[in-house]
């Protein structure tokens, strides 16, 4: 029990931070100095693996099976490459509301790939838990001043990419990720990232105006690389050996109730009575789901059924 606390706690905590780094990214991406979708994703990519494999080598973190890295490539491209890459690109060309409402869209997508992946049942209690949460997060974020502004469709559609590959990631290499310690797991998958990146984003580096940069970008960049990246990114495999792919992105409703505090704060929107409702649905969906039966209770209770039932013919 203990275990599945922490594991609420390690992805309560990368939301969290994911939540913050949606406003952020965007005031990176809105500056002047022409640092492009591509090219922080690049720098993002960089930092991490340089902070990954340092840390890996002073804290002496057991090597990965060689019969794993094949995997680390194959889990690099939907959790890393085309997760980050895709949501940083529509994030840049629609916004943060509108990026919100389709990582609103993450659970339900899990919950099919894990149906496929992991034989999660879907039970009637989850697609009620998962429609909850969704109209929660929904409520707050139409109910948004900005809501209507800044958006584009082909942005909303590179952002749903970005959920399609990270609720794959989060099912099909559960496995992966339960075999090997989580510094192992993401040193790999943030160097293939890199590698794989490099022909497509190196060259918008040289358009940055680097002499241009100001502490309070520089800050900002160190946050979306430490924060939203390295920690976000240690504590994820935390969460997914702990609780079940389904819950795990029931969590994703957060990120949408943070970018608009966030905006409150910054002056950008308001939280009223409709906010508060959004808030308590959100929550009531994380807990309906997580009330509902995993595939090894169900298991669990089927063979627990069928022994009854040979008792009672003896």
């Amino acid at each position: 029990m203990k275990q599945t606390y922490v594991g609420h706690l390690a992805i309560f905590a990368v939301n969290l931070i994911f939540g913050i780094n949606t406003p952020i990214t965007k005031s990176i991406l809105n500056s002047s100095l022409q640092i492009d979708a591509l090219a922080l994703t690049y720098l993002r990519f960089i930092g991490a693996t340089i902070v990954f494999w340092l840390v890996s080598i002073l804290f002496k973190i057991p090597k990965a099976n060689k019969k794993d890295i094949p995997f680390f490539l194959l889990a690099s491209l939907f959790g890393v490459v085309l997760n980050q890459t895709s949501f940083v690109y529509g994030l840049s060309k629609t916004s943060p509301v509108d990026a919100s409402i389709v990582v609103s869209l993450t659970p339900i997508v899990t919950m099919i790939f894990s149906a496929i992946f992991v034989k999660e049942p879907i039970t009637l209690k989850k697609v009620f838990g998962v429609l909850v949460g969704c109209s929660g997060a929904l409520i707050l974020i139409l109910s948004s001043a900005n809501a209507a502004t800044n958006s584009t469709w082909v942005g909303n559609m590179i952002c749903f990419v970005s959920c399609l590959s990270y609720g794959l990631y989060l099912t099909a290499f559960k496995p992966l990720i339960q075999r090997n310690h989580p510094i192992t797991l993401m040193k790999w998958m943030f160097l293939f990232g890199t590698i794989i990146s490099t022909p497509f984003t190196f060259s918008h580096l040289s358009t940055i105006e680097y002499s241009q940069i100001t502490w309070d970008i520089t800050l900002k960049i160190t946050y979306v690389i430490l924060g939203a990246t390295f920690l976000t990114y240690l504590l994820i495999p935390i969460g997914q050996t702990r609780i079940r792919p389904t819950t795990l992105s029931m969590y994703n409703y957060l990120q949408p109730i943070v970018t608009t505090i966030l905006s409150v704060i910054m002056g950008l929107g308001i939280f009223g009575l409709k906010q508060s409702l959004a808030t308590v649905l959100v929550f009531l969906g994380v807990y309906i789901v997580t009330q509902s039966k995993s595939r090894a209770q169900v298991l669990q209770e089927k063979s627990l059924k069928e022994s009854q039932n040979k008792s009672s013919d003896n």
